[in-house]
């Protein structure tokens, strides 16, 4: 009779957590393309809903790949400064990305 040892079971339930936060994100997003495509106007609440899910579900997939809270924070930081400076489009069209990244920096100084 084989034993299985418990560093082998923690990385099958790890495995089995990253599938199922992987299924969690799919699923939100196309809870979100059908709630755009159904054609009735949906609720700011249910689309905060789902997009505040596909967030969550960001950070929490990172943690199980080993990446830390802090560095995903870093790299939205890094990311959000570099289209700035690139001029995207949307920065360029609507200040979409200075607007994030000040409420991000607002959100921080709160904590």
């Amino acid at each position: 009779m084989s034993r299985v040892r418990s560093g082998d079971f923690d990385i099958t339930k790890n495995i089995r957590l990253i599938e199922w936060l992987k299924c969690q994100m799919l699923n939100s997003v196309a809870e979100i393309f059908n709630m755009l495509a159904s054609g009735a106007k949906a609720s700011q609440e249910a689309l905060a809903q789902c997009l505040g899910n596909i967030i969550i579900t960001c950070y929490l997939l990172g943690k199980r790949l080993g990446i830390h809270y802090a560095l995903i924070d870093q790299a939205i930081e890094d990311q959000l400064r570099l289209e700035i400076i690139e001029d995207n489009d949307i920065e360029q069209s609507y200040g979409d990305l200075s607007e994030l990244q000040q409420h991000l920096r607002d959100s921080h100084a709160e904590f």
